[in-house]
């Protein structure tokens, strides 16, 4: 059964080779894509299914024994990313018919959608450090032409700064990859964990994942490090923005979890209190952003910069509620972020625009799409019995343990600021007097789509009993990384 743990980057990346040759087809591209990603939501299902009952799936390829070989490790973390990263494109491949215009569609849309969920998985999947580094560039190639579909000016200009941050921090991380095999002798993530705790060099080991910090960071658009991010997410087609606010920086902070979690936890007075402080920063600078812009999109995506924050401050927490806190935040905000950027592009194709101060009243029309975005931002802000409220109760309770009151102070008057950002656009684009419109447009494909994620965020809220042993599990083996180290090198 250890062939399981390839089956969620193998499918789509065959996936995205057919649809290459059918591009030109696009009822018939539509209907592959469907087809396969539905079957690997099938499969991450089963996988969580199989990683819950009997334990981690570790896959040696090529018959060569860990740590010599190429290792994929499917453990819970990795699982319940995997599913929820399945969840969300099984939503966006029903959106993106209605959202995109058919001459992107035969673009090769599909071909890079399914090698953008390659990369994904890949990343999320893999034991080794060095092919952590080369799906980062799967991902990040297929991103590269999911930014620029379609040849506006604005993508353009958005996507060479986009390029350019992604391939200086490329160079930097195979650098630093380098660097750590220099003083280890190996890129294998278990095997480095172990050799990092015997190797007499702190010094340069703290130095060395203080600069993979720095390339995670960048990548998860941490502070000060988000400087590229709001605008390159919102001038693709609402689809990819949504694919990338969900899935992109998550990738980079997942990175940062995995690794400060099982390798570098020789110096968490340093390494871990800085998180802390680059947490609150990324909350307060996130959310002050989302607040001074009129552009729908841009709020949602300024909102990314604080969850990053909520997360990041679980991990500098390095607690088992902190670490809970971090990974059902992480779940919960992939979610909603999809929901939302969805929600937004539904938004501003009926209104016309995306700048708030040109709609009003649009709940007389669209009534739907005003009480899914009035749901959503209670969802987003962590109003009880909502996803969000559990994983910041949870963040809290490992402040007050750590005794961390100032960041908990911060991550509560934050998330009041999130939930105006969004009621501001309820209020100020659906509120108010009827306006007769020029056109009534449908919203048929929008709804479903945004229902079924949302659905999804009740589930994690109200089904919160069912769903923590799972996640207090995941944060048991973070903190205790022989564990994972066990696993990959059976000792």
């Amino acid at each position: 059964m250890s062939n399981l743990a390839v089956l969620p980057i193998i499918i789509p990346l065959f996936a995205g080779i057919i649809v290459t040759f059918v591009n030109k087809r696009v009822s018939l591209s539509r209907n592959l894509a469907k087809l396969f990603t539905i079957l690997n939501l099938g499969v991450a299902v089963y996988v969580m299914y199989h990683v819950i009952q009997h334990g981690t799936i570790v896959l040696e390829t090529g018959e060569w024994v860990a740590p010599y070989g190429i290792v994929l490790v499917a453990d819970l973390l990795s699982a319940l990313l995997i599913l929820t990263t399945n969840i969300i494109a099984t939503a966006c491949v029903f959106y993106a018919p209605r959202s995109l215009p058919e001459s992107k569609e035969k673009h090769y849309f599909y071909t890079f959608y399914f090698f953008l969920l390659t990369g994904v998985s890949g990343a999320f999947l893999t034991g080794d450090l060095f092919n952590l580094f080369v799906f980062f560039e799967v991902l990040l190639i297929a991103s590269y032409a999911l930014i620029v579909l379609g040849g506006d000016r604005v993508q353009l200009r958005e996507s060479l700064k986009y390029v350019l941050i992604n391939v200086f921090s490329s160079v930097l991380f195979v650098t630093v990859v380098a660097f750590l095999y220099g003083v280890v002798g190996t890129v294998n993530m278990a095997q480095i964990a172990e050799r990092v705790q015997e190797v007499d060099q702190k010094g340069v080991l703290t130095t060395i994942a203080i600069l993979l910090f720095f390339v995670f960071g960048t990548k998860a658009a941490l502070f000060p490090l988000y400087y590229w991010m709001p605008k390159s997410y919102v001038v693709p087609n609402p689809v990819v923005s949504a694919l990338f606010g969900a899935l992109l920086t998550k990738v980079g902070v997942y990175s940062i979890l995995r690794v400060f979690s099982l390798i570098f936890v020789h110096n968490i007075s340093l390494t871990h209190e800085m998180f802390i402080w680059f947490a609150g920063l990324s909350m307060i600078f996130g959310v002050i952003g989302a607040l001074s812009t009129s552009n729908i999109k841009l709020i949602i995506a300024y909102n990314i910069i604080p969850a990053i924050g909520f997360i990041m401050m679980g991990i500098g927490f390095h607690n088992a509620d902190g670490l809970s806190g971090s990974v059902y935040y992480l779940m919960h905000d992939m979610i909603i972020k999809t929901a939302l950027f969805l929600l937004v592009g539904a938004i501003a194709y009926v209104a016309g625009t995306s700048d708030l101060r040109k709609m009003n009243g649009l709940i007389h029309h669209y009534p739907v799409l005003g009480w899914l975005l009035f749901i959503s931002a209670f969802v987003l802000a962590g109003i009880p019995p909502f996803s969000g409220f559990i994983g910041k109760v949870l963040l809290l309770r490992g402040a007050f343990t750590n005794e961390e009151i100032i960041i908990a102070i911060i991550a509560l008057g934050t998330s009041l600021l999130i939930l105006y950002s969004i009621m501001k656009i309820f209020i100020h684009g659906f509120w108010g007097e009827k306006v007769e419109l020029r056109e009534k447009k449908s919203t048929k494909g929008f709804i479903g789509p945004i229902i079924f994620l949302l659905l999804f965020s009740i589930v994690l809220g109200v089904g919160a009993e069912f769903i923590y042993p799972t996640i207090d599990s995941i944060s048991t083996d973070l903190l205790e990384p022989e564990h994972y180290i066990n696993s990959v090198l059976k000792e």
